[in-house]
């Protein structure tokens, strides 16, 4: 396991500080240290990878590319109001952010939009996933990692038929996500043969893969202190030294163990997930993004053959299922109900309910645990990737459902951008 702190903790000058030990936080700043940056890593947590990559679904998902907000949302979502287990329950605060980003949802779900912002998480996606399995062929490590591609299965022929442009424009930029029929999709994962009758059709992509996003982060932090990174956990990000008339951001407070210190880097990374948008309005950036609770159920297998083995995505109750071999973790659903992660009971058993009437025999459920993470969501479900106002802090944030399918590709891809000392204005 990761060490509570790195034999140079003392050290207070970097090239590069990353605000953020998740899987985003992790991938920047392995990349950064690829590249000769020396780099700190501050997270709150005692570990890398504590929070929302914890127990999450476990997809390394290109074909879940499509966005949330797509033409046939704004009538589920009307739909599901007064559904306490819907798979998106949105439950009214005194929040203007929250309110600003349903607005900037509902905008976000005109085709046109929707069609461009899957495009362009494809192409970060495809190289997202090439990435992971290059550190993984490179760093030689595991992570219950299963190369069985996933399968979106459908049982509503209306549901079906409207997946199949997304996947053909998907395919065009790089996803391999093919239209079959149910039988194929019993051959695949027989674990579907008694309900076989009760699959309209799929979908399969079968270079997307699964894993335990929790075991990756953390094994790549270890990497990550081989190559000489400072870890800062247990310590709180409490102030930027920014200064908005010169554009520069010269230090970051810090609180931990050690009390109270003050970091300087030439380039500081801000990956700090649903967190990120309140801690920077404070210095005149506003991000669209607001936690999304996500579930999961973590079944123990104890040796069932029936459960499935080819990681899957049911469309319908926007779940998703990845066999870690002793474990089951189905995830999904998404509560906009502001920063709380207080586990609801009753969207928990809805969970497994629906593992139940799928699989059965899929394992010990009466053994199940059960997790809640905040996913930190755009409206677009693009990333915060670039640059901001100030010219030496960057963002790498606002992943949603894809922090583990995207971290890679967008921690690269921040890197690539302060390597060269230039990018995209993010925010």
């Amino acid at each position: 396991m990761p060490p509570q702190a790195s034999p140079n903790s003392s050290k207070t000058d970097f090239d590069v500080i990353v605000l953020g030990g998740g899987v985003v936080g992790i991938n920047t700043a392995y990349f950064n240290l690829k590249n000769g940056k020396s780099v700190c890593i501050v997270d709150r947590q005692p570990e890398a990878g504590l929070e929302t990559s914890f127990a999450n679904g476990g997809q390394v998902s290109v074909s879940h590319a499509e966005p949330w907000a797509n033409p046939s949302a704004p009538l589920k979502v009307l739909k599901w109001l007064m559904q306490s287990d819907a798979p998106l329950l949105f439950r009214p605060r005194m929040d203007i952010h929250q309110w600003l980003w349903i607005a900037r949802f509902l905008v976000d779900c005109l085709p046109h939009r929707a069609n461009r912002h899957t495009t362009e998480i494809v192409k970060l996606a495809v190289q997202s996933r090439s990435l992971i399995q290059q550190i993984r062929s490179d760093e030689n490590f595991h992570y219950d990692e299963r190369s069985k591609g996933i399968l979106h299965f459908y049982r509503s022929a209306r549901e079906f038929e409207a997946a199949i442009p997304v996947a053909e424009l998907m395919r065009r930029y790089g996803c391999e996500r093919t239209v079959i029929d149910a039988d194929k999709v019993v051959e695949i994962e027989p674990a579907f043969a008694g309900k076989r009758h009760e699959i309209a059709g799929a979908t399969y992509t079968a270079a997307d893969e699964s894993g335990d996003a929790l075991n990756f982060t953390q094994n790549l932090s270890l990497v990550c202190e081989k190559m000489g990174a400072t870890f800062l956990y247990n310590t709180q990000v409490t102030a930027l030294g920014a200064d908005r008339a010169s554009g520069d951001v010269s230090s970051v407070e810090v609180v931990g163990p050690d009390g109270y210190k003050t970091l300087r880097a030439r380039d500081i990374v801000v990956s700090m997930g649903s967190w990120s948008a309140p801690f920077l309005r404070n210095y005149g950036i506003n991000l669209t993004i607001y936690p999304a609770k996500g579930y999961s159920v973590t079944i123990p297998t104890d040796g069932s053959n029936m459960a499935p083995v080819t990681s899957l995505t049911d469309d319908e109750y926007k779940l998703v299922y990845s066999n870690y071999g002793s474990r089951l973790r189905v995830a999904g659903t998404a509560e906009l109900s502001g920063y709380t992660r207080d586990l609801n009971r009753t969207r928990c058993q809805a969970i497994v309910d629906n593992v139940k009437q799928l699989f059965p025999q899929a394992g010990n459920f009466d053994a199940a645990t059960f997790w809640s993470g905040l996913r930190p969501a755009t409206p677009s479900n693009i990333p915060y990737v670039g640059r901001t106002r100030y010219r030496n802090l960057w963002l790498n944030t606002g992943h949603g459902t894809l922090g583990w399918t995207l971290g890679a590709g967008s921690g690269f891809r921040v890197a690539g951008m302060i390597a060269e000392g230039e990018g995209p204005m993010a925010a």
